[in-house]
């Protein structure tokens, strides 16, 4: 799995700590980082209230490009 940069980068531009999307979204800041290190898969549930708390879509913070993914 690939490191998640585009959350890392939406988490930046609000300012906000991996600890306070983690409360944002009632998770630990240990799955936060395991996200975005590309060490954990979360569940649709949790990617949407990623999205909410970063104003982000979906697409934008956990679909590859297609000319990013592997045949």
């Amino acid at each position: 799995m690939a490191k998640n940069l585009n959350m890392k980068a939406a988490r930046a531009q609000k300012d906000m700590s991996q600890k306070d999307l983690a409360a944002a979204v009632g998770v630990s800041r240990q799955t936060i980082n395991a996200i975005e290190q590309g060490e954990y898969n979360p569940t649709i549930k949790l990617c949407r209230a990623i999205c909410r708390a970063l104003g982000k879509t979906l697409d934008a913070l956990f679909w590859e490009d297609e000319d990013n993914e592997k045949e």
